[in-house]
């Protein structure tokens, strides 16, 4: 059974005897994300408890700055999914770890609210062309049978960066916030840029394949053979590659709406608790900014568990149930933290919304490359980043004002549960797009 499994494993990483250099590139990725998840998103919550001691800024104004981050980043993304399928993701990741690692460096020397707005743009900005989004158009485009799982593990770098969060809380206990901010920004220029060259577009650049296989040698699957099931006819290890849908195209079918409006619901409640979740545990619950680290780390430890299983489950299994399933457990999870009154409450708070996010995650992005394909998938993940970016910024701002308004985040985190519900009946609805080679009304742009 044992040697079973590692050949299988064998077969997946070493399809032609050698590594395949596609998984070179999950490692790169990772490796960028975790950046990200470690000194940006995930750390976020701490440096907001800092902040608004040293200016004694409301909590709807710190998050504003962080929702304006994600609002810039939707605005973006039109043109950045267009420049990374126009010129590849090499020289955009470039770009944005650059911008990124400076913003960080000018961050540290804010001294009002308008250069904390400046510097966080920039910060956005770069953690945008230098971030997840980028990295997932090269994924897409080498991977087809095991895209669910590459994703996965790729984004289980920003897990592992949540997960060392207690650092950086360590780091800004014993030298502050602008000297772990500048040291910040440093790391990101000295370990980004390194990993970045490790990042191509498409096999071809390397005179490889799709999946490490030539296309004679590639298995086809049929609907509901070896884990394909009927409402998956349409993805990409069951269609022809000339099936691959324009950015006009996909925005014409329901499933693209319908999956960017379920996936802007999830996020409602993602923001939120990266953002509030740390005050939160500090002023009601009683924490301290270490303990409350630990409950990032140990949300963290739970998200990464769920990326394991969503890359496995995702490849095999129905994507848009087991996304339902997810919006239910962050439903739960959010009312379970807005009353949290033991340890007891907060570790299922940390188990259900973890295991909720790492296995919804890598879903989002291989649900639309099989719907879609893998050709104008950059455009198409950057114009459904326009509605994705309402949940992103609307999250945190929501949770804020509410606090501010009741002094407490009970209420603003329980209407926010009741929206991540009503978002599990759009994933239910985002059934597969007809085939465009069942309908010839449908004039391809290419």
């Amino acid at each position: 059974m044992l040697s079973r499994q590692l050949n299988k494993l064998n077969q997946v990483v070493k399809p032609n005897g050698t590594v395949f250099f596609g998984w070179y590139i999950v490692g790169a990725a990772g490796g960028i994300q975790m950046l990200s998840g470690l000194l940006w998103m995930q750390s976020y919550g701490a440096y907001v408890v800092l902040l608004q001691e040293e200016f004694g800024w409301s909590k709807a104004l710190v998050a504003g700055a962080f929702a304006l981050t994600r609002i810039e980043s939707g605005i973006l993304g039109p043109l950045q999914g267009w420049l990374v399928d126009r010129f590849g993701p090499r020289p955009i990741l470039r770009i944005g770890i650059t911008i990124f690692g400076l913003g960080f460096i000018a961050f540290s020397y804010v001294d009002s609210v308008l250069s904390f707005y400046l510097t966080f743009a920039l910060i956005a900005i770069g953690s945008s062309l230098g971030g997840f989004a980028t990295v997932m158009v090269s994924l897409v485009n080498w991977f087809s049978q095991h895209r669910a799982k590459a994703i996965s593990i790729s984004q289980m770098g920003y897990s592992i960066g949540g997960l060392c969060v207690p650092a950086v809380v360590i780091c800004l206990e014993a030298f502050g916030w602008r000297t772990t901010a500048l040291m910040s920004g440093v790391v990101v220029l000295v370990v980004g840029l390194p990993l970045v060259q490790v990042v191509r577009h498409r096999p071809a650049e390397t005179g490889d394949f799709v999946d490490g296989i030539a296309p004679e040698r590639a298995p086809v699957r049929a609907p509901g053979e070896s884990g394909a099931t009927a409402d998956e006819n349409t993805a990409a290890f069951s269609l022809p590659l000339n099936n691959d849908f324009t950015a006009r195209e996909a925005m014409r079918t329901h499933s693209f709406w319908f999956i960017s409006i379920g996936h802007a619901c999830a996020l409602l409640t993602v923001s939120a608790i990266m953002v509030h979740l740390v005050p939160h545990l500090i002023e009601a619950k009683g924490y301290t900014l270490t303990e409350a680290g630990g409950v990032v780390a140990l949300l963290t430890g739970f998200q990464m568990v769920g990326q394991l299983c969503g890359g496995y489950l995702g490849d095999k299994v129905n994507k848009r149930l087991i996304c339902i399933g997810c919006m239910f457990a962050h439903t739960a999870g959010l009312v379970l933290i807005a009353y949290a009154d033991s340890a007891v409450i907060v570790f299922l708070f940390a188990m259900l919304h973890g295991l909720a996010w790492g296995i919804r995650g890598p879903l989002m992005v291989a649900l639309r490359a099989d719907y879609f394909g893998p050709s104008s998938f950059g455009t198409i993940m950057g114009f459904s980043s326009l509605i994705v970016m309402l949940g992103m910024s609307g999250g945190p701002i929501f949770a804020g004002y509410m606090a501010d308004l009741q002094g407490n985040y009970e209420l603003g985190f329980v209407c926010l549960a009741l929206a991540a519900f009503l978002g599990s009946f759009c994933f239910l609805a985002a059934t597969p797009p007809k085939s465009k080679l069942n309908r010839p009304h449908i004039v391809s742009h290419k």
